[in-house]
């Protein structure tokens, strides 16, 4: 049953040490040669920030697959299903197999 509290899961962040370093506001040592901005330098932080894209989601494919809705037999998907994530990715491979034998016209 619910008591209403929030369960904090362990990081195995030593968060005293960041806040007191934070607190020390001691510059971060930074590398020109290996990273993209200065973090002691705010504009530099801005600059770099204003200019970030975030993408959700896959990467599109090069190529889409269209969505594809089959009847087939009760047994036969629990078999597939049966056999864990990427079963679907099986199907599709076992048809592109069956494609290149010949054993389907495309």
């Amino acid at each position: 049953m619910p008591t209403g509290k929030k369960l904090i899961k362990p990081t195995g962040t030593d968060w005293e040490r960041v806040q007191s370093e934070a607190a020390q506001d001691a510059p971060i040592a930074f590398d020109p040669q290996t990273e993209p901005y200065d973090p002691n330098d705010p504009a530099a932080v801005t600059a770099f920030w204003s200019r970030a894209m975030v993408k959700r989601g896959r990467p599109a494919l090069a190529v889409k697959r269209p969505t594809l809705n089959m009847r087939v037999d009760a047994e036969v998907l629990e078999a597939f299903k049966a056999t864990g994530p990427g079963w679907q990715t099986r199907i599709n491979a076992l048809l592109r197999d069956a494609v290149h034998r010949g054993l389907a016209k495309v």
